[in-house]
């Protein structure tokens, strides 16, 4: 495994550099975090280097090659050193001063990054495997744009088309490739460990920024405390820079505590459906409530399937962040974790930044005069990153597009609240907008340009039936037999725990408000989140994005969504609870507040015993180590293919299409594809069903495949053969299982085989021949 630990020390000294590179921009923009947003500061360079070598890609103004990753990285370097130069004061002095003033935290949240990324890497070292589910997928796009030297990158499943998927995320995995000089075949687990070590690092400056936005009500809060306990004395300090941790400190201890529970809660946690360990297992698919079942303590876990947690409501998707870790898909929600906490934690810059700290609910004043919400070099930076989401998930940009306009909201509710003039600077919301879309726009098009839409319209649930006969009115659709809804129960077995907290924190604000008038900036914006959330859960109860799929129509539109209010949710409940706990403090022998404890702690206990289930269960209980390597199951599976492939790797360079046999979709075929980055005629089906929008453009390309490998016909071979331009064939176990009447003979005559294991063979045609 020592190989494995070099490949590890050489992938985060790559994102190392890039972060160091970035901390000049990146503290200017959090200059009001405490921790001056270190983490984001890989994010971002990681976002805006893949983003500039994307675009000279697509531009093919210089190849995607090692040298040109690392000269955008010397660029990058060199601009961030000159924004330091050219600031007046000293700007470099001063740049020193907060580097010395803030080191300390920087470790800390190096530390905590370096402590997740080795411990999933260890976690995924028991079932490497780029095998089941989306991998080889997401493996295949992957594979693709390394291979690629200009972009848009090549579908390896339909030559000689490009990439029809949102595949930024994917070119982020290759970039990092590229620089650290790392088989694909490795960097695919490294990618899964690195985007949770930023999920948890991510989440916990979010959340200890939020506790840490409330430090002057905390402060006026521990002087009560003290005021009552004469007897306290001084507490020893743990000197963070200009973050001081104060050991027996409730200010600090719940910086710290808030971070760490955000952290643990977007980033290891579950929902409440693991109440079901505890009683008699459901059969099948169709589950019943707990209460119905019998309560079975001693045989605990009584055999609970963690994957049911994901799958609660009939014919839809409700994943969270931990099952994606678990799975290992490398997929575009997965991906773009750290873009949208990235996003999150702009806002939140935003807002922090934005006028009035409190909403003074009894005092009004003048406030804005002219357009001065936001800075206007912020608003574009924003639309870029809303764009690097849109290109990774697309319906992450769409969902944070929204949650920016809410934020940007806040002045206005400043301004209504506090201004004596009757008319609301809504212009200034709405140029605002306009700016961000417009830079969204702008840093989407390159990607946009070359992408077409798979989208045909938009289905509403039960929709009557004169609307039924109607069929389409504009991107409306109406389809009968489509009214799936959601039993109560289920959505609040899944959000249960989330709006036990919502509901808590909406009775304290109420309260709040009352007796003093003044709510904290940080309480708007995790309002925010919450109206936010619940509005996406809400939305597939009504409509879906139409795709493919006949009976689940609504599952990408749930997953999508409600993907996104978990880790909305998990930010806004770490909040609520170190909120609570620091306000009922003084009324611990109140009655609400054990009720609160209570029912807080059997909710976190049951979403928290989740990775006990899942990593276990996909894991094998952690017995077997088997490395790092995600294609090593291809030796026990298919040995010949296997050394097939690592020969195609090695020996054949650039894109040259290659055939193999087709197949349908989440199965072993087009193995050679997905492991290879060549293209071939067609590879997963329905993949390609989904992406080019109708089945009748893939359809004609499977018996043509089959005509290729079983005719006799030299003449027949030859025409298809220059129809794709197929330059290899590859002829495995694979083709042989699919094509019984498989005749080699012509490809004989048309090439020659160039390399041949057992029954795994590859021949090469030649133009001669053609």
């Amino acid at each position: 495994m020592l190989t494995d630990f070099i490949f590890i020390l050489q992938w985060w000294f790559v994102i190392f550099v890039i972060g160091v590179l970035f901390i000049p921009f990146t503290q200017k923009i959090f200059s009001n975090f405490f921790d001056r947003g270190y983490i984001f500061s890989k994010i971002l360079g990681i976002a805006v280097a893949s983003y500039a070598i994307f675009l000279l890609g697509i531009l093919h103004t210089a190849p995607f090659s090692f040298l040109t990753s690392v000269l955008v990285l010397i660029f990058f370097g060199v601009l961030n050193f000159a924004f330091i130069i050219q600031k007046k004061n000293d700007g470099l002095k001063n740049f020193l001063m907060i580097l010395k003033k803030n080191w300390q935290i920087f470790l800390f949240e190096e530390i905590l990054f370096i402590f997740c990324f080795l411990s999933w890497s260890y976690i995924r070292s028991f079932q490497p495997d780029i095998h089941g589910l989306e991998k080889y997928m997401d493996f295949g796009i992957l594979n693709s744009i390394l291979r690629s030297e200009f972009f848009p990158p090549k579908d390896m499943w339909f030559t000689p088309l490009p990439i029809n998927y949102y595949y930024f995320g994917h070119l982020t995995t290759a970039v990092l490739t590229k620089l650290s000089n790392i088989p694909s075949s490795i960097t695919f687990n490294l990618m899964i460990a690195t985007i949770f070590a930023f999920t948890f690092a991510g989440s916990f400056s979010i959340g200890a920024n939020l506790i840490h936005m409330l430090k002057p009500q905390i402060t006026n809060h521990k002087s009560q405390i003290n005021s009552k306990n004469k007897n306290i004395k001084n507490s020893k300090v743990l000197n963070f820079g200009n973050w001081n941790l104060f050991r027996n400190s409730k200010l600090e201890i719940r910086i710290l505590a808030g971070g760490v529970l955000t952290a643990f809660l977007v980033s290891l946690s579950g929902n409440l459906q693991t109440i079901y360990s505890f009683f008699k297992n459901y059969s099948g698919e169709n589950p019943v409530p707990f209460w119905h079942l019998p309560f079975s303590i001693q045989s605990f876990p009584n055999m609970y399937w963690y994957p049911n947690a994901t799958r609660f409501i009939h014919n839809t998707i409700h994943e969270f962040p931990l099952y994606s870790f678990v799975v290992s898909d490398l997929h575009g929600h997965v991906l773009d974790i750290p873009f949208v906490l990235l996003t999150i934690a702009l806002l939140l810059s935003v807002i922090q930044n934005s006028k009035g700290k409190i909403l003074n609910f009894n005092s009004k004043f003048k406030i804005f005069n002219k357009f001065e919400i936001y800075d206007l070099r912020f608003t574009i930076l924003l639309g870029f990153i809303l764009a690097i989401m849109y290109t990774t998930n697309a319906w992450d940009g769409i969902i944070y597009f929204l949650l920016a306009a809410l934020i940007f909201l806040y002045p206005l509710i400043y301004s209504k609240l506090f201004s004596s003039s009757k008319k609301l600077p809504v212009g200034n919301w709405f140029l605002s907008l306009i700016i961000l879309f417009f830079g969204f726009f702008i840093f989407s098009y390159p990607f946009n340009h070359f992408f077409k839409p798979f989208v045909s319209g938009i289905g509403v649930v039960c929709p009557p039936d004169f609307l039924v006969k109607a069929g389409k009115l504009g991107l409306f659709i109406f389809e009968g037999d489509h009214c799936q809804k959601s039993p109560w129960w289920q959505i609040f077995i899944l959000y249960g725990f989330f709006y036990f907290w919502v509901l808590s924190f909406l009775v304290f604000i109420l309260k709040k408000v009352r007796q003093n008038g003044k709510l904290n900036v940080s309480d708007i914006f995790v309002v925010f989140l919450i109206l936010l959330s619940a509005i996406l859960i809400i939305i597939p109860e009504f409509i879906y994005v139409k795709d493919i799929y006949p009976a689940h129509y609504r599952a990408n539109t749930m997953f999508k969504l409600v993907y996104q209010s978990f880790i909305m949710l998990s930010i806004s409940s770490a909040y609520i609870i170190m909120r609570l706990i620091s306000h009922w403090k003084l009324e611990i022998r109140n009655w609400k507040f054990p009720i609160l404890i209570g029912i807080g702690i059997i909710g976190l206990f049951l979403v928290f015993i989740y990775p006990y289930f899942a990593i276990g269960s996909f894991y094998g209980g952690l017995k077997a180590q088997l490395g790092l390597d995600g294609t090593k199951y291809l030796k026990n599976l298919y040995p010949t293919d296997y050394d097939a492939i690592a020969w195609i790797n090695k020996n054949i360079k650039g894109q040259p299409v290659i055939l193999e046999a087709q197949g349908d979709s989440y199965t072993d075929f087009a193995r050679v594809s997905a492991n290879t980055g060549l293209p071939t005629v067609l590879g997963w089906t329905v993949h390609e069903w989904l992406w080019r929008g109708t089945y009748d453009i893939p359809a004609p390309r499977i018996p043509q495949i089959q005509t290729l490998y079983e005719t006799a016909d030299i003449n027949i071979a030859k025409q298809l053969i220059n129809q794709y331009g197929i330059a290899y064939v590859f002829v495995g176990d694979l083709e042989y299982q699919k094509y019984p009447n498989l005749s080699e003979q012509k490809f004989q005559q048309l090439g020659k085989a160039v390399y041949q294991n057992g029954r795994a063979k590859i021949y090469k045609i030649t133009s001669q021949a053609l």
